[in-house]
């Protein structure tokens, strides 16, 4: 359990000062007011553990304690960046993030996209440590507000949080995908997860001319902001923005033990080559990767700088752990790149035919890109909804 808030209100309000001043920088209009005031009287330090994960700068994590280092702990308290506040271990051992305060400029850009006005009752989905609930708080009043968080521990964390801040939500122990029947219909559904799919609570619980906003994640890459307003049909539409990398919600996320026995005794496998690089289609360009990720449904990729046999491989596996790919590099020429594949579907294929189809579209912007949910289906489009691509 988070510690009784121990910062003196002068090093709040200079770290408030300082946090604000950061954002700023990295816009070219200004904070509104509304959300100027949110963050002042928030303290971000009040809804983190005394162990913080800072990135290190080598793709890990280092600690940051606040006992050992109380000034260190407090700049980062108030510094535009995510920190990790809770690993999990894998079976094999493993340890990733499964819980992090999200950087606040990004929380601040959801908050901003939600497009809220002061008679709004609000649904956020992932309450963690409950930093975002405050704001929520503090712009609309505890009353307008419910929030769900799927972690017991995180549950209880973010309720006392918000107590001794004196903010009184509905705080709910549940699954987010089924959102909050109770308390709807809801103006704005706010997630600060990222989601394969909108589930269909939400669109359920969302009012006629409200508003969804919630990041987006696919199997290719983890990337963007979908915003939809719900028709009086009851159908939803919208638009990704370029921003937001946020942890997928639980109910979508793929079973990590399928992906060990990929590579399976027996298999038959396609042999061809290839004169696109694997470095041009995996990690390039953020709207490359984010158009593969609707076009190429449930592919994943991952680098192997030591494979057997080659210099350096791009693995490609669907997320049923039926098909696999892989695109070799030799160490010595980049013209040609040897390409083996397994089961029904052909990876390496797909994936190059989806980015022929990127170059030939103009190599389209993420914001060009739209999604339609329906009771019945989900349809991604770029430019106008008629314009189907997945």
């Amino acid at each position: 359990m988070t510690k009784a808030p121990t910062t003196s209100a002068s090093d709040r309000m200079a770290g408030a000062a300082r946090l604000l001043a950061e954002i700023q920088r990295t816009r070219t209009d200004p904070i509104p007011p509304h959300w100027q005031e949110a963050l002042r009287a928030v303290p971000r330090d009040a809804f983190l553990p005394d162990l913080l994960w800072l990135r290190d700068g080598d793709g890990g994590y280092r600690p940051c304690d606040r006992d050992q280092d109380p000034d260190g702990w407090l700049t980062a308290a108030y510094s535009d960046a995510p920190l990790v506040t809770q690993f999990v271990t894998e079976s094999d051992g493993t340890r990733s993030p499964s819980s992090s305060a999200s950087q606040p400029s990004t929380v601040l850009r959801l908050l901003e996209d939600a497009q809220l006005t002061d008679q709004d009752r609000v649904l956020e989905i992932g309450t963690g440590a409950g930093y975002n609930t405050a704001l929520l708080c503090a712009r609309l009043g505890a009353n307008a507000v419910t929030s769900v968080e799927v972690d017991a521990d995180l549950t209880a964390r973010a309720r006392a949080n918000l107590e001794a801040l004196s903010y009184a939500p509905t705080v709910a122990h549940t699954d987010g995908a089924h959102g909050w029947a109770a308390a709807a219909p809801y103006d704005r559904i706010l997630a600060t997860c990222s989601v394969r799919s909108v589930p269909i609570a939400w669109l359920d619980q969302t009012a006629p001319g409200g508003r969804i906003v919630t990041p987006w994640d696919s199997a290719w890459c983890c990337y963007g902001t979908l915003r939809l307003t719900k028709h009086d049909d009851g159908d939803a539409e919208g638009n990704f923005a370029a921003y937001g990398s946020y942890m997928l919600i639980s109910g979508q996320r793929t079973d990590v033990e399928l992906f060990r026995d990929v590579l399976r005794p027996g298999q038959v496998t396609r042999e061809s080559t290839t004169s696109l690089s694997p470095w041009s289609v995996a990690g390039s360009d953020p709207a490359l990767d984010f158009h593969i990720g609707l076009t190429v449904p449930g592919v994943w990729h991952s680098w192997d700088t030591e494979p057997a046999g080659a210099h350096t491989r791009l693995w490609l596996a669907n997320d049923t752990a039926t098909s696999w790919a892989s695109v070799d590099y030799d160490g010595r020429q980049a013209e040609t790149f040897t390409v083996t594949q397994h089961g029904p579907r052909h990876l390496w294929d797909e994936v190059a035919a989806a980015h022929e189809l990127w170059l030939l579209a103009g190599r389209p912007g993420i914001d060009r890109y739209g999604l339609t949910v329906t009771a019945d289906a989900q349809k991604v489009w770029r430019d106008r909804p008629d314009n189907v691509v997945a």
